[in-house]
């Protein structure tokens, strides 16, 4: 089977798709108002593409190039988008962002890398299940595990045997998820501080939450910070 010889006008089709794929992802993050978001997204995957089509072209052209192999090109590419995936990772307090976003960093660069090797079908193919992993899926995990944020509650008694029921009603009620809790007497008067590692889902208004720990039982303070 004859080769297929790169044309320029390839190179123009080739980098036009590959600009609409990086578009349609990129948009879908900067809706969610995300680090990398269309730009970045376009970049990469024209980028990708463009570097593919390198690899290409150049044993195409140079006659003394024949061996060549153009999968060389496109494993440094492979390895070289972690540092910008490294990038769109922000830690915040207990939580880490940007980890699907950085996965999408380094899909659509295979997706670019696809469409720079002309296999336009595996990449429109890939294209639709990168949409529907982000934009369908991702609404169907936010319905069914929803989102939280680990906060470590601090619950001061005036009394030092007092009774946490009503705080563990609170708590059942809000849907927050206790990971560890601990229960100490102040060395210093009858004081009890009750200390809960606790995941608090974001749909919960943390002031409010704070009110009723503050209303119930003989809760002297009522402190809720972030765990580092």
């Amino acid at each position: 089977m004859q080769p297929h010889i790169l044309t320029e006008w390839d190179m123009v089709i080739r980098l036009c798709i590959s600009f609409g794929a990086g578009a349609i992802i990129g948009f879908e993050r900067s809706s969610h108002h995300q680090v990398a978001g269309l730009r970045t997204h376009i970049l990469i995957t024209t980028g990708a593409a463009l570097l593919m089509l390198l690899s290409i072209w150049l044993p195409q052209e140079f006659s003394g190039m024949k061996n060549g192999d153009p999968g060389r090109i496109a494993a440094q590419v492979v390895s070289g988008i972690g540092f910008l995936g490294a990038g769109a990772i922000i830690r915040l307090g207990n939580n880490v962002r940007g980890l699907t976003t950085a996965a999408s960093l380094w899909f659509m660069a295979a997706v670019g890398l696809t469409i720079g090797a002309g296999m336009f079908i595996a990449a429109a193919i890939a294209e639709a299940l990168g949409l529907i992993t982000l934009f369908v899926l991702g609404v169907m995990e936010r319905k069914v595990f929803p989102s939280e944020q680990t906060k470590m509650l601090e619950l001061i008694y005036d009394d030092s045997n007092p009774s946490t029921k009503e705080a563990m009603d609170i708590i059942t009620a809000a849907g927050i998820r206790i990971q560890s809790m601990d229960m100490r007497q102040s060395s210093k008067g009858k004081a009890t501080k009750l200390k809960i590692l606790a995941g608090i889902p974001n749909t919960v208004d943390i002031a409010t939450i704070a009110k009723l720990f503050k209303t119930s039982g003989n809760v002297r303070a009522v402190e809720i910070k972030e765990k580092y």
